[in-house]
């Protein structure tokens, strides 16, 4: 799976305030390049959300994102998701993804958090949230003390700054809303956020 974010990149993080939007901002972003996208649940559509672009849309690879409970975790599996995310680490969470054989990016900030994170077996980690807590400037720092360990920078990430993160070795994707957002999303601009998504998959 690890592979598969690297070769694409760019993981839209998508919002759903109605799953009517799902399946088009999908293929809109497929369209583009995108076919990764995480689904968060900050929504209370965003089940419905994620069950219609797994349905439209078998060809993409498609996530959880701002899993906080084990029974979250154990859902997104039920649902076919093929990923989860977090935006923090928890040992707990970490165990219920491996029991459940699902692919798991937790959330860390700090150099602690990384070992923490490094320590349960994880050798591949969001950094959230990634201007907030310092931006390319901490993972340049995290580079040498950490070497085994890859990041997804997710939270402040954006059309203007997507690529100063990709420059660096020790980032194997970015996270980010710019490639579809709400207002893309109510104006149903899919050929926009097809071309937004074009440009970020390069």
């Amino acid at each position: 799976m690890k592979d598969l974010f690297e070769r694409v990149r760019v993981i839209p993080v998508l919002i759903f305030p109605t799953p009517e939007y799902a399946a088009p901002t999908a293929a809109a972003l497929i369209a583009g390049g995108l076919p990764v996208l995480e689904v968060t649940l900050r929504t209370d559509t965003a089940w419905q959300s994620l069950a219609a672009i797994i349905a439209a849309h078998p060809e993409a690879t498609v996530g959880v994102g701002t899993v906080l409970e084990p029974e979250q975790m154990i859902r997104a599996k039920e649902a076919g998701a093929a990923f989860a995310v977090s935006p923090g680490f928890d040992p707990a969470l970490a165990d219920v993804a491996r029991e459940q054989g699902l692919f798991y990016l937790p959330g860390v900030a700090t150099a602690s958090e990384v070992m923490m994170a490094r320590r349960a077996g994880f050798r591949f980690v969001k950094f959230f949230p990634a201007g907030a807590a310092g931006g390319t400037a901490v993972l340049q720092s995290f580079a040498s003390p950490f070497r085994d360990m890859a990041f997804c920078p997710t939270g402040g990430v954006g059309a203007g700054n997507f690529e100063d993160y990709l420059a660096l070795p020790n980032v194997a994707c970015v996270g980010g809303s710019w490639v579809a957002g709400a207002k893309d999303m109510e104006q149903g601009d899919w050929q926009g956020i097809t071309a937004k998504a074009r440009a970020a998959a390069g």
